[in-house]
């Protein structure tokens, strides 16, 4: 069921989604009603004031590892991240400026919320041109510095790219404006009469252009009746400040991979695709999932993965399975699911049970969840969920079992700007803006540290306390439990890419086995207030189960001949163990692969030092001959 109107509306201003066109024949409209030439024999658009030329593929090499997206994602609002001039305005060189913090963190890649230049002073979703930077980010200049940066961490970067819609004041809505006969007018949906029967989330999609619709501020169900005699009606699935692209335009498709080539040309590791599934309509009733949005999915991500090591994802919130599977999209946001990764938090059983078992191997061969899939808590729209600290009470050690949930299954999880030190929303605000306030850098009253002049948004409620400045400092703060969390899956593969088996829930207690190349890792989480004990099964035979987190490596329990194992976990804790049957696990488990390389490495080189050592050590000990005695 979609959220409420309300939320459609705000998301379509702060955050719209994805959608694409339809044809007049599919939505039974004649042709005379549809003022476009002939789709056999497109005009070439005169060059309006943006760069619309050809962009061929470039054969630029990936600077980062393979499979770098295994790791974890954080989703940057770049306008809420970092002033870097004191504009009240987060901008690029502040994203660039943080890295450090980022790769301390131990994340492996970046999303960013819309950086193209745009309309809605705000989100970005608003599109005026596909190939330039917002002014108030920076320039081009400072997109190639961030990704050079970003790629000396080893840290990915994808953005948002919004092709199914432009602003309205976008050059080539404001030519297709002028006449039936501007070469733009294909390039957007339009009809002679206001098509009937048409409802998307309680409105009709068609506006008036004669009553300038973009420029009405209430209800969009408010929206004046159209001018009488009005002839010019466009197509906007999210509003009438966001005319939708009709892709039946072979130009249109042409133009947009043309400017995801643009970036990728200069470096960019991939995109976030938005709402997939509505790319091509067919008509009043058949609009949403059409085979026709799957095939062209299919096409973009085969244009992005032709360069090398660049990744994809998708948001489906219908069919977000389908989406993921390699043969649409190759990955897409778990909507549907993820909110049981919370509701476990707050103590419901039958979502415990969905953790457990919904990516095993054993339900995926029933249909079920795809690794491929993108899991989150939060993100920047409120039909998603508010922030985590809100949608638990500030509950921490709740916050922590729910965060443990995503971190450590399949897939490929998205950190939300802020959720990891338990940053809140902000009250007083509507519809989306709550999430989107600046990062809570330190407990500076005002500002937060993100600016020294004042911030486009008010701060975080909460950020005299949870900020990163007093996160860090604290052993025992969400920020250093996400910092060991994602420590863990950096350095065992088997939680970054392994399969999930054995899943079992067991009252308000979880588990489930990760297994990649021989390495095999037991998790366990008690979502309950109360001390808990864990029944394993299906282990190898006497295999020791020696702790990773807490970390330290000590055997923790033991299976018996069978395969059982039992463990009692604390009230809302967390245990990761490494399953071991070798008879030096225990000195290898508190140490991950790359510790135990550098180990092994410094043995290594000490060895000759140590052996001339023993030896001269053994020749000063030795005791003297004894001076042979006088004959008598």
């Amino acid at each position: 069921m979609p959220p409420s109107l309300f939320h459609r509306l705000q998301r379509a201003r702060a955050g719209a989604r994805l959608l694409a066109p339809v044809s007049a024949l599919a939505l039974g409209l004649s042709l005379a009603s549809v003022s476009a030439p002939s789709l056999a024999q497109p005009q070439q658009p005169p060059a309006p004031a943006l760069d619309t030329r050809p962009v061929p593929a470039q054969p630029v090499r990936s600077a980062l590892p393979e499979g770098w997206y295994h790791g974890a994602f954080m989703e940057i609002f770049v306008r809420a991240w970092r002033d870097s001039n004191g504009d009240g305005i987060g901008d690029l060189r502040g994203l660039t400026q943080t890295l450090d913090h980022l790769q301390e963190l131990g994340v492996r890649g970046l999303w960013l919320m819309p950086i193209t230049a745009n309309a809605d002073g705000d989100h970005g979703y608003a599109t005026t041109d596909f190939r330039a930077i917002a002014p108030e980010y920076g320039t081009l200049a400072d997109f190639d510095e961030l990704l050079r940066e970003a790629h000396r961490r080893g840290i990915g970067v994808i953005m948002d790219y919004v092709i199914n819609h432009s602003a309205a004041q976008h050059p080539m809505f404001q030519e297709a404006l002028k006449g039936r006969d501007n070469p733009f007018r294909p390039w957007f949906v339009w009809a002679d009469e206001l098509p009937t029967g048409w409802e998307i989330w309680g409105k009709n999609p068609w506006y008036a252009a004669e009553g300038e619709p973009w420029n009405f501020t209430g209800d969009i169900k408010q929206l004046p009746p159209p001018p009488p005699g009005a002839r010019n009606f466009f197509f906007g699935t999210f509003g009438p400040h966001m005319p939708d692209f009709n892709f039946r335009h072979p130009p249109v498709l042409q133009y947009h991979e043309d400017s995801l080539r643009f970036w990728l040309n200069r470096g960019l590791d991939g995109y976030r695709l938005d709402a997939v599934p509505h790319l091509l309509e067919g008509d009043a009733v058949r609009w949403n999932d059409q085979p026709e949005s799957r095939a062209l999915t299919k096409r973009l991500q085969d244009l992005i993965k032709s360069y090398p090591q660049r990744y994809v994802v998708c948001e489906a919130t219908a069919e977000p399975a389908a989406y993921g599977d390699p043969a649409v999209c190759g990955g897409a946001f778990a909507f549907g699911f993820v909110h049981h990764y919370v509701k476990a938090a707050q103590g419901e059983a039958a979502s415990v049970q969905k953790v457990a078992t919904h990516y095993d191997v054993a339900h995926r061969a029933q249909g079920g969840a795809s690794p491929t899939m993108a899991t989150f808590l939060s993100n920047h729209d409120a039909f998603a969920g508010q922030r985590l600290w809100d949608q638990l009470g500030g509950n921490e050690r709740a916050y922590r079992v729910a965060a443990a949930g995503y971190l450590l299954q399949p897939g490929t999880p998205f950190i939300y700007y802020g959720e990891e030190i338990g940053q809140a929303g902000v009250p007083g605000l509507q519809g989306d803006l709550p999430l989107r306030s600046p990062y809570s850098w330190t407990a500076e009253p005002g500002t937060a540290g993100f600016t020294t002049g004042t911030p486009f948004r008010p701060v975080a409620p909460n950020a005299a306390t949870h900020n990163l400045a007093a996160q860090r400092a604290d052993p025992g703060s969400l920020f250093n439990f996400y910092k060991a969390l994602l420590a863990l899956r950096n350095t065992r593969p088997s939680l970054a890419r392994g399969r999930m088996e054995h899943g079992f829930a067991q009252g308000l207690v979880a588990g489930w086995q990760r297994v990649h190349e021989g390495e095999r890792v037991q998790v366990l989480i008690n979502y309950g207030t109360e001390l808990a004990q864990a029944q394993m099964e299906n282990l190898p035979p006497n295999a020791r189960l020696l702790s990773a987190l807490p970390e330290g490596g000590a055997q923790a329990a033991r299976a018996d001949a069978g395969g059982r194992a039992n463990l009692y976990l604390g009230p809302q804790s967390v245990r990761v163990l490494v399953v071991s049957t070798g008879a030096r696990a225990a000195s290898k488990a508190g140490k991950p692969a790359k510790a135990k390389k550098a180990a092994a490495k410094k043995r290594a080189k000490a060895a000759p030092k140590k052996k001339a050592a023993n030896e001269a050590a053994t020749k000063k000990a030795a005791p003297k001959k004894a001076a042979p005695k006088k004959p008598a």
